[in-house]
């Protein structure tokens, strides 16, 4: 009940579920309670079918115990366990508790598992088919969601099989991005490079440098104004694996391509979270998934010899 704002759900849930085990012991008491009028054949004088007459027999024993043995579990069961609103419960059991319980479990029955590789260089784990068949299943279950299955990412998320790294494709650099995370941050630079014109003009300079389609006119004005830009990207707009600042000289274009694509980025900034894995995955699991993308865009040198 911690993800409501207000204590009001808890109050709630806890009323709801005290309400409805009395109101089940009201019904069975005011059942056991009423008589309806019987004449002297023990019948209530309904007759259907012309001869199926109603009994006014009292409960069966067996069942009003049972009926009464499911209200005490029912109440013993909220004392012991959370049901009640926000209450925990005397054996202090949640799932947050379970799951930690079944993950400490998962990781001690596959630590021998990891073992092998925790000393072994990422080149040659990468080599390694059982190797990379975990990290492909540590990738489809912790990175797809955002690289896509098969790592070429999209819009806003970069393509693990290329040779294109923000912060250095390195394997070690790559272990370091999933423990970590990373967060990349492009603040607005339009007041910085000029006039509305001017950061036109600085979008297809930016165009030019990869040699994609651009005006040219507009391109040769806009170099003097990529000073503004160049203390990240350099002034040949190389990039900064220090900064995470992309190379604009490449074809690669994270957040879309074209003028009006950088001219926005240029105007509003972009910011890239790259969430910290530290946590979540062991760090034998963090080792053997690094290896696994840094063979993808290092086909050549990860092939099993």
């Amino acid at each position: 009940m911690s993800d409501f704002i207000s204590g009001f759900w808890s109050h709630y849930v806890t009323f709801i579920s005290l309400a409805s085990i009395a109101a089940c012991a009201l019904l069975l008491w005011i059942t056991n309670r009423a008589r309806a009028p019987i004449g002297g054949d023990n019948t209530t004088g309904h007759v259907w079918d012309e001869d199926l007459r109603e009994m006014n027999n009292p409960l069966p024993r067996w069942w009003v115990g049972l009926f009464v043995l499911t209200i005490v579990f029912a109440l013993g069961y909220l004392v012991a366990y959370p049901g009640l609103g926000s209450m925990q419960g005397q054996l202090g059991w949640s799932t947050a508790g379970e799951y930690r319980k079944d993950m400490a479990k998962a990781e001690a029955e596959l630590a021998p598992v990891y073992a092998k590789y925790t000393a072994m260089p990422a080149e040659q784990m990468a080599g390694d088919p059982q190797a990379m068949a975990i990290g492909e299943r540590l990738f489809l279950n912790n990175c797809a969601q955002c690289h896509g299955s098969d790592a070429r990412g999209s819009k806003g998320f970069p393509n693990l099989t290329d040779a294109d790294w923000l912060h250095g494709g390195e394997p070690a650099k790559i272990q370091e991005t999933i423990t970590l995370g990373r967060t990349g941050v492009m603040p607005p630079m339009a007041a910085a490079v000029g006039s509305p014109e001017d950061v036109k003009n600085v979008a297809n300079y930016v165009l030019s440098l990869s040699g994609s389609p651009h005006d040219s006119v507009r391109a040769g004005l806009g170099k003097s104004k990529f000073t503004a830009c160049a203390a990240c990207h350099g002034m040949t707009g190389g990039g900064n694996p220090m900064l995470g600042a992309p190379n604009l000289s490449d074809r690669v274009w994270l957040h879309g391509y074209g003028q009006d694509a950088i001219v926005s980025i240029i105007n509003t900034g972009k910011t890239n979270q790259m969430p910290a894995q530290q946590g979540r995955l062991t760090e034998a699991q963090i080792q053997v998934l690094s290896a696994y993308v840094w063979g993808l865009s290092n086909k050549a040198q990860s092939a099993p010899r």
